[in-house]
């Protein structure tokens, strides 16, 4: 069986990581390049420093772009009520981690209530 190296527009993960910034920008999609060329905000920034440091860093950086060199890192994104555990993966480059960390979950429905339609009042009550 033979494994498949990972490669991003035809770049290894090693090539990958010495890029500079704006080398590895010009290999994303127009969107991700743009904001990539505006610079990091502040807390982007502040997040990147603190993710060199220490593994599973909290963040509310939904729009941040995933680089080459986090990848291995564990991260926690918040989804507007908790944080969700991630690992960031190569396949995860350009990105955004908002992409990995949903905000809506799926709706479940259960049994109506009591009094909700005419045939619910025949249901037993727990």
């Amino acid at each position: 069986m033979v494994i498949k190296e990972f490669s991003f527009r035809g770049k290894s993960l090693d090539e990958l990581k010495a890029l500079s910034l704006k080398e590895f920008a010009a290999l994303l999609p127009s969107r991700q390049r743009r904001s990539l060329l505006r610079g990091l905000t502040i807390p982007q920034q502040k997040f990147m420093k603190a993710l060199e440091k220490e593994d599973g860093r909290k963040t509310h950086c939904r729009g941040m772009i995933v680089f080459p060199s986090m990848v291995g890192k564990r991260v926690q994104i918040h989804n507007g009520k908790t944080y969700v555990n991630v690992i960031i993966m190569p396949e995860m480059i350009g990105h955004r981690l908002g992409e990995f960390s949903l905000t809506r979950r799926s709706v479940e429905h259960h049994a109506p209530g009591i009094g909700a339609t005419k045939s619910s009042s025949a249901l037993s009550v727990r």
